[in-house]
């Protein structure tokens, strides 16, 4: 664990650089600090992640104190604290504090070598249609994570509930199915949950 404040800084003349990567031992993304004294100082240098000796990252920009203007593409942008910016490899930018003490945290890395998205986030990113009732609306976002995990456990499990409160007899068994199977204790989970209330009187329906 460190802060921001505790990290070396390194003046590169256009802004001032802290090392975040190495002194956490980060070796899945690249991640490092700039940071800007002045408003009107430079704080994320003009390049396009193509020139030599470029790691060639898509990089997402979070303002974590102060404020920043960003310039992409020749769009300008604000970017108060708070502020998260994706931006592509090729496309140009830059930022200038405009406010004292500016720091943004970068983070990059090749398209498409990271990792797939975490199971978890499909049915975190669903929580919000299904507290509202869309139902449809969960087991589409939700059924985006069977592409990278059609086994997963909680996934299948999530959308056995979407199904069956949705009126999908079928699908929800179907759901439920793979989810015991990958993970026996889901029988435990499946006994009292209300979302499957539709489907428990199925021959299919789990008991312990």
């Amino acid at each position: 664990m460190t802060s921001v404040d505790a990290l070396d800084r390194v003046d590169l003349g256009h802004s001032i650089w802290r090392s975040v990567r190495q002194p956490l031992g980060i070796t899945s993304v690249g991640v490092n600090a700039y940071s800007a004294n002045r408003a009107g100082d430079g704080v994320i240098e003009p390049h396009d992640e193509t020139s030599a000796g470029a790691g060639a990252h898509e990089e997402l920009y979070v303002v974590v104190a102060g404020a920043a203007r960003f310039t992409i593409a020749g769009e300008t942008v604000d970017a108060p604290a708070g502020t998260m910016i994706r931006v592509d490899v090729g496309v140009h930018r830059e930022a200038v504090a405009t406010a004292d003490a500016t720091t943004v945290l970068v983070v990059g890395g090749p398209p498409g070598a990271a990792m797939p998205v975490s199971p978890f986030e499909y049915w975190y990113r669903a929580q919000g249609p299904y507290s509202r009732g869309e139902y449809e609306a969960a087991i589409e976002i939700a059924a985006e994570g069977l592409a990278d995990y059609p086994d997963n456990p909680t996934l299948n499990y999530q959308l056995a509930c979407y199904h069956a409160l949705a009126g999908h007899r079928g699908q929800a068994l179907d759901h439920l199915e793979v989810a015991v199977r990958a993970n026996p204790e889901i029988t435990g989970w499946a006994a009292d949950d209300e979302d499957l209330d539709a489907i428990r009187n199925d021959w299919r329906f789990p008991s312990s």
